[in-house]
């Protein structure tokens, strides 16, 4: 069975029917995944390069989570910047990692012109950072987890505080660890742990263990700075008897 599929879409900007690719359920089982929720797959398809849906007429980006109908200013909107000068393209068969990276990127211009919700833009700007890591470039990848942590908090500000959404939180804190951002990190992390109406056991156990990681972190770092301040000492001792004895 191939792990590829045709489906059929209508174009909520142009309104053409045109055909896009789509990962059999089957070939979308992860070997592996980040702490972020970040995918590795055994087969040679990684289904992250399927997510977004590329009008091969007009050039709109979108994913399943995005916005199901365009009125008639977002629609003039994205055809002054894009469609009007779009050459047809098509990104409906099978994509490497440039034409992933190319839809993701069309997905995030079309969402940013359409005023698309926060939260599909941070599953975007996530995704992005995912690619990147899988090309090993850690520069973008930081700077795209980046971008999603801030739309992530804008969701929660928006809508998390009256949800408790606590994968929400876990990820906001999640991608302050990974971006340097260890105090926020464990604010984040602390407030799924302590938070009496979170019930979420994977949720809460995931921040207890990020947690845990870095405070090991910060020790270890605390007990070499200690060694290496004794080392320095020694040197410093064998230096001044050196120089005593000559």
């Amino acid at each position: 069975m191939e792990p590829l599929y045709q489906s059929k879409i209508e174009c909520i900007c142009c309104e053409k029917i045109f055909m896009t690719s789509r990962v059999r359920p089957s070939f979308k089982r992860a070997v592996n995944s980040d702490t972020d929720f970040c995918g590795y797959y055994k087969a040679e398809v990684n289904p992250d390069f399927y997510v977004v849906r590329v009008c091969p007429n007009c050039g709109f980006a979108s994913t399943e989570n995005g916005i199901g109908q365009l009125n008639d200013l977002q629609k003039k909107k994205f055809f002054d910047e894009v469609g009007f000068r779009w050459n047809h393209q098509d990104y409906c068969g099978e994509r490497n990692e440039a034409m992933a990276m190319a839809s993701y990127k069309l997905a995030l211009f079309s969402a940013q012109l359409i005023g698309e919700k926060d939260r599909v833009i941070a599953g975007i700007l996530h995704h992005i950072a995912w690619l990147y890591r899988y090309k090993g470039n850690h520069d973008e990848e930081v700077k795209f987890l980046r971008f999603a942590l801030q739309a992530y908090i804008r969701v929660y500000e928006a809508e998390g505080v009256s949800l408790n959404n606590a994968k929400l939180m876990y990820l906001i804190g999640e991608l302050n660890r990974r971006i340097g951002e260890l105090n926020e990190a464990v604010r984040w992390f602390s407030r799924v742990v302590n938070d009496k109406k979170i019930v979420d056991a994977a949720m809460i156990r995931a921040s207890r263990e990020q947690w845990q990681f870095i405070r090991q972190g910060i020790e270890a770092r605390s007990e070499q700075a200690s060694g290496n301040i004794s080392q320095n000492d020694s040197l410093t001792l064998v230096a001044e008897k050196v120089s005593t004895s000559a």
